[in-house]
């Protein structure tokens, strides 16, 4: 493990998504077991462990009282995948009768074309990003 972050935090660029382990993390905010990759996101800065959250809620809770560090990036599962995006480019929607971990009732996409391909996210509303994390957004890479 010390190996992997000294050689992230020597590579230059932005840290990458950690590896979730559904059995054994649990919610940097909650503290419940992030048992459902389609839900969680997580927030990956430079030579420090990822903190993992269960629920777009938990992560927003989070980063409103304590923001991220700096050269932080905040990443999101895309629901229909589980694939890591970040979060700063992710497309949000709140669906009010998905059971989400901790009922925010959001869940994220790498993009429109993947959230339409989403049977869960029929009928939902689109949630702007900065309604989520604040007008500057999550940090991380906005593309």
């Amino acid at each position: 493990m010390l190996l992997t972050l000294a050689a992230t935090a020597c590579s230059g660029g932005p840290p990458e998504p950690a590896r979730l382990d559904t059995k054994n993390e649990s919610c940097g905010w909650c503290r419940m077991t992030v048992s459902n990759a389609r839900f969680a996101a997580q927030i990956v800065v430079p030579a420090e462990e990822p903190r993992f959250f269960d629920d777009i809620g938990c992560l927003r809770n989070h980063l409103r009282e304590r923001p991220a560090a700096s050269g932080a990036v905040v990443y999101v599962a895309d629901h229909r995948t589980k694939a890591w995006v970040a979060a700063a480019g992710a497309v949000y929607t709140r669906v009010a009768g998905l059971e989400t971990p901790m009922e925010s009732h959001v869940i994220a996409h790498a993009d429109a074309a993947s959230r339409d391909q989403d049977a869960d996210a029929k009928g939902g509303e689109p949630v702007p990003l900065a309604d989520l994390f604040g007008p500057g957004g999550p940090p991380g890479d906005h593309r």
